[in-house]
């Protein structure tokens, strides 16, 4: 419960930070908007006035957008309430007339910039569950990462395991090789001696079908071949007597 409750927290400060992080673009457009309806206001003709004034409208327009996505609702209605101020300047006959809809604009366009800066300033508790959650982030790759260590060990591992595995299936196959050869040769040369024309016949196997058994296996299968072998030697000198 303790985990799905801090999982929750985790996850609200996270879209409550995304939402300032996103709140942060409109900054540029708002302070451009502003800018330029001081201009107006400062302005001294009619024809100024109006173009400083459209240019103001259109920074707030994209402005508003940011904001009303990003959730800022009070500074998004402060700049609805200056773009349509300003808007009204274009159709103004006379100077004092577009300059008296600057001037409240104006004054509006600074309550825009105040509450974004609330939007987007995080409070002590924002910062700390940032911090959380960015502690949680870290962890959680560094987990990730510990277990594709640990799984790159265990596969070296089972690769050395298994090399291992195989030499001794070598080394034991060539061990076996070498006595079946010795034998063998002294069963024939015993037959030799005994006058005996008789021959062991070479054993045949296939050596590489051993490697894909284990080693107990290998070991019964070659016991196997020297009792035979030594079975056919025994009836062979036997014959010899005959």
């Amino acid at each position: 419960m303790k985990k799905s409750y801090l999982f929750f927290l985790l996850s609200f400060a996270f879209l409550h930070i995304n939402a300032q992080n996103k709140c942060e673009d409109a900054h540029s457009d708002v302070i451009y908007a502003y800018s330029h309806v001081k201009s107006a206001y400062d302005s001294n003709n009619i024809s100024h006035l109006k173009d400083y004034s459209k240019r103001s409208t259109d920074a707030f327009n994209r402005a508003k957008k940011i904001l009303n996505d990003c959730g800022c609702k009070a500074s998004y209605n402060h700049a609805y309430d200056a773009s349509e101020l300003l808007s009204k300047v274009e159709n103004v006959e006379t100077f004092e007339d577009g300059r008296f809809y600057v001037k409240r604009a104006r004054d509006i366009a600074k309550k825009v910039i105040n509450e974004l800066e609330l939007c987007t300033k995080l409070t002590q508790e924002d910062e700390d569950l940032a911090k959380l959650e960015r502690d949680r982030l870290k962890l959680q790759q560094q987990q990730i990462e510990l277990s594709l260590k640990e799984q790159k060990i265990k596969q070296k591992m089972a690769e050395k395991e298994a090399a291992e595995l195989i030499l001794k299936k070598q080394q034991l196959i060539s061990k076996n090789d070498l006595a079946l050869t010795t034998n063998l040769e002294s069963f024939n040369k015993i037959l030799n001696a005994c006058d005996c024309d008789l021959e062991m016949p070479g054993i045949n196997y296939k050596k590489e079908a051993l490697l894909s058994k284990d080693l107990i296996e290998i070991k019964k299968e070659y016991l196997t071949i020297f009792k035979s072998m030594t079975s056919n030697y025994l009836d062979k000198l036997n014959a010899c007597n005959d």
